[in-house]
C-alpha cells in the first residue's frame, strides 16, 4: 500500500492508472450522461479518486457510452484507460451522479438504486428518486470539475497527482470553450490557470491540442454524429434532440450537411423524438450554424432566436452554450 502522506510522487498517480479498491457491492460507481462528453467522462475519475483516496470509499468510475473524441484524447494524454461502459444499474447499486441531474440522461433503473450525491452545474430537471437524504451539489459554473475542485478541502488538494489536475484542468477547458463560452465564471478561470501552473502548460496551447482532437469526425457515421453530443429535452409537448459539434474546423462537418440532414429524420424516429436540431459551433469565431432540415425546423429557428431562414443551414453570432443560449430560447 503506498503511503497516503504524499501520493504526489507516486508514478502509480503520476500515470493516471487509479487504484480501484473493490469490495463488492460495497463498490460505489460514479457516472455522468448519456453521449459522455469530457466533463462527463474525467469528472466520474476526478471523484473515483477522491472517494477511493480521499475519503477511503471504494469507488470506480463508469461511463454510459463511449466518450467523444475530445475526451478518448484527454483520457489518453493523462494516461487513464476508458472507465467502463455502464449498460444500466441493479436494484442497491450505490451511485455518484455527476455532470446531470436529468433522470432521462441516465440509466432506466436509476431510480431503484441507491442514489448517495449528485455533482452538477446544469438546471435542476427533478425526477430523481432516493432512498434517503443525500449530499447534493449544483453550483453555477462552465464544469462539473469546478465544482468538485471547489469541494474538496485543502490535504485533498495538496496531495492530488498531476493525472487529476490535468483532468480538471480538460473539463474547464472543454465546458467553457477555452473561456469564450458564457457559461464561464471567475471560479473556473481561477482553478484553470491554477492548474497549468501546476502542471506547466500553457492554456492556449493545451486547449488547441483539445479542440484539435474534438473537431476529428472522419471515423463517425452520419448517425453518430447526431448522436455525438447530444441530449433530449422537450419543449412544451415537443421532443427535440438538440446536438452540437464544437470545432475548429466547422466545414469539415459542412462538406457533411447533406449527408447529415438526410440522416435526421431516420434517427428522430429511432430515438422517439420529433425533431434533431444540430448546431455546428465554430469555437475560434464564436458562433453556431444550425442545420435547417425542414419547416419545422426552420420556424424553431426562427421563433428561437429571432432570424430569417431562406436556406437549409443559418448562422447564429455569438451563440455556442447549449445550456445558456441554445435550450433557454427553444421555442416551437
Amino acid at each position: 500500500m503506498h503511503d497516503k502522506g504524499d501520493k504526489r510522487d507516486d508514478p502509480l498517480y503520476n500515470s493516471g492508472k487509479l487504484l480501484q479498491r473493490s469490495k463488492g457491492n460495497a463498490m460505489i460507481k460514479i457516472f455522468g450522461h448519456k453521449a459522455p462528453d469530457t466533463d462527463a467522462t474525467c469528472s466520474a475519475l476526478i471523484w473515483a479518486w477522491y472517494l477511493n483516496e480521499v475519503k477511503n470509499k471504494p469507488a470506480t468510475a463508469h461511463v454510459l457510452g463511449t466518450p467523444n473524441t475530445e475526451a478518448a484524447f484527454v483520457l489518453k494524454r493523462w494516461g487513464f484507460d476508458c472507465p467502463e461502459v455502464l449498460e444500466d444499474v441493479a436494484d442497491g447499486d450505490k451511485v455518484v451522479i455527476v455532470d446531470t441531474n436529468n433522470p432521462g440522461e441516465l440509466p432506466a433503473n436509476i431510480n431503484n438504486a441507491d442514489i448517495r450525491q449528485v455533482i452538477d452545474h446544469h438546471a435542476l430537471a427533478g425526477g430523481l428518486t432516493t432512498k434517503g437524504p443525500i449530499n447534493m451539489t449544483i453550483r453555477p459554473v462552465a464544469a462539473t470539475a469546478t465544482v468538485m475542485y471547489s469541494n474538496m478541502r485543502k490535504p485533498a488538494l495538496e496531495q492530488m497527482p498531476d493525472a487529476i489536475k490535468g483532468l480538471v484542468l480538460s473539463c474547464i477547458l472543454s465546458d467553457t470553450l477555452e473561456f469564450r463560452s458564457p457559461t464561464t465564471t471567475p471560479r473556473d478561470v481561477s482553478i484553470a490557470h491554477r492548474m497549468a501552473k501546476d502542471l506547466g502548460l500553457d492554456i492556449p496551447a493545451y486547449a488547441a491540442e483539445m479542440f484539435a482532437a474534438k473537431s476529428d469526425i472522419s471515423h463517425f457515421s452520419d448517425a453518430e454524429l447526431l448522436r455525438l453530443d447530444s441530449k433530449i429535452f422537450e419543449v412544451g409537448t415537443t421532443k427535440l434532440r438538440v446536438s452540437v459539434l464544437e470545432t475548429t474546423a466547422p466545414q469539415v462537418v459542412m462538406d457533411r450537411k447533406a449527408d447529415l440532414i438526410a440522416s435526421m429524420q431516420a434517427v428522430a424516429a429511432e430515438d422517439g423524438v420529433d425533431q434533431v436540431l444540430l448546431f455546428v459551433v465554430d469555437i475560434l469565431n464564436e458562433a453556431s450554424t444550425l442545420l435547417i432540415a425542414n419547416d419545422t425546423v426552420k420556424s424553431i429557428a426562427e421563433k428561437s432566436f429571432g432570424v430569417s431562414v431562406t436556406g437549409d443551414t443559418v448562422l447564429l453570432p455569438g451563440v455556442v452554450s447549449r445550456k445558456k443560449q441554445i435550450i433557454p430560447n427553444l421555442k416551437v
